[in-house]
């Protein structure tokens, strides 16, 4: 059996190049060069016919170490909770109040971007404090 080497985590959205710039402020991704022979993505995007033009876009880790991220246009809107959902490492190694501030200042940031609130998960006997929120299109992550 081969072994996985790549993944990459594909959004259902409306606006594809919106929700991928709102990731690559989140993530500190980069949208990747348009291809060979286009100046800019939005030259790329008018060559194609109209029904795909902004039908997709990504963005990736300036690293290499985390996985692409792909965003499809999909016609029907999110009417359920995710599936799956992105955890937002900001807190890691923090506990307590401490946690808590970092979780605060980091949602402060996001929400200025386009992000919602949804509220702060503390912890308990289990679990570290969490901070559900939602992306641009509604779409559940947390900071953690």
């Amino acid at each position: 059996m081969a072994s996985v080497r790549q993944v990459q985590v594909t959004f259902d959205c409306a606006e594809p190049e919106r929700v991928a710039r709102f990731w690559c402020e989140v993530l500190g991704y980069v949208v990747p060069p348009p291809p060979e022979g286009f100046a800019t993505w939005t030259d790329f995007h008018r060559s194609l016919p109209p029904e795909r033009q902004g039908a997709g876009f990504s963005c990736g880790d300036p690293n290499g170490v985390g996985p692409r991220l792909y965003f499809q246009r999909v016609p029907e809107g999110k009417v359920v909770k995710n599936r799956v959902h992105l955890d937002v490492r900001v807190g890691t190694g923090l506990v307590g109040e401490e946690r808590v501030a970092v979780l605060e200042a980091e949602c402060a940031r996001l929400v200025a971007l386009g992000a919602k609130r949804v509220g702060l998960l503390r912890a308990d006997e289990f679990n570290e404090s969490c901070l559900p929120m939602l992306d641009v299109e509604g779409n559940e992550f947390c900071l953690d």
